[in-house]
């Protein structure tokens, strides 16, 4: 990255309107995880629903004015993932090795947030779409390329990482580097909330890795799946509604928790 566009990035992500919004993104994340978190628990009781980001959207698509609400947070997602994609260009972290690993963790967090915005966009306008459904589809697609097994399997195995990551983070709680916590009942409040959480989306995130790659093994598409599809395996297993329930606790910690990172998150890398 030439020094003029880093410090074209790091003018615009210093704006105070890009850092509102950039929190606003970090509250809507975190709505749309509180609502992901009651319809796992509805599920684990019995109940019925999609249980994924998707289910979340349809749900509040179904309020009345809805398709607002749904407009609301599409921007504000949208906005987050245009201040990932700044970090990204504006990383400065010594080496160029350390500079990539920031851009590429940084675009990879933008990518989600744009598609997330992108399927709340497209159910305000009607669209009602199914995560797993998508997900079948796209692998069905991959395996229809040539070595198309090998890049289904590859991309189980990010997904798979990502959701260790998500474990390391809440273990060593690192997320805590990115956010200015105080001391104090409120920061223990947010760092206990912050290690449910991300605890949660990462064995579900490892879940979903597990069965892209046994989709690819076994050349079925029917097997891969997103969210919804975990938590239904979870609930084939011994203590399965049990598992269900504690992640459907997680999202909603980690939904609270997003809304303690809106307020504290530190919205700039620092130099190194």
């Amino acid at each position: 990255m030439t020094d003029s566009v880093k410090e074209a990035a790091r003018s615009a992500e210093s704006s105070p309107v890009v850092r509102a919004l950039a929190r606003g993104g970090f509250v809507a994340n975190g709505v749309v995880h509180l609502l992901l978190g009651v319809i796992v628990l509805a599920v684990a009781f019995g109940g019925s629903g999609e249980t994924s980001q998707s289910g979340a959207f349809n749900a509040i698509a179904a309020a009345p004015l809805g398709f607002v609400v749904l407009w609301v947070l599409a921007i504000l997602l949208w906005a987050l993932g245009i201040w990932h994609v700044l970090e990204g260009i504006s990383a400065s972290r010594g080496s160029d090795v350390k500079n990539w690993g920031v851009r590429i963790s940084e675009w990879g967090q933008a990518l989600v947030y744009i598609a997330l915005g992108m399927i709340a966009a497209s159910v305000a306008l009607g669209a009602r779409t199914n995560g797993d459904l998508a997900a079948q589809s796209a692998s069905g697609d991959l395996l229809k390329l040539p070595g198309g097994v090998f890049v289904l399997g590859l991309a189980g195995v990010g997904v798979g990482i990502g959701g260790i990551s998500f474990i390391v983070m809440a273990v060593k709680r690192s997320f805590r580097k990115k956010m200015s916590i105080p001391s104090g009942s409120v920061g223990t409040t947010a760092t206990i909330l912050g290690i449910v959480g991300y605890l949660a989306e990462g064995i579900a995130l490892v879940i979903v890795g597990i069965l892209l790659i046994v989709a690819a093994v076994q050349v079925d598409p029917a097997v891969a799946g997103g969210f919804d599809a975990a938590i239904k395996s979870l609930l084939y297993l011994f203590l399965g509604p049990l598992l269900v329930g504690a992640v459907g606790a997680g999202c909603l910690a980690y939904g609270v928790f997003l809304f303690f990172r809106a307020k504290y998150a530190l919205l700039s890398y620092p130099d190194s």
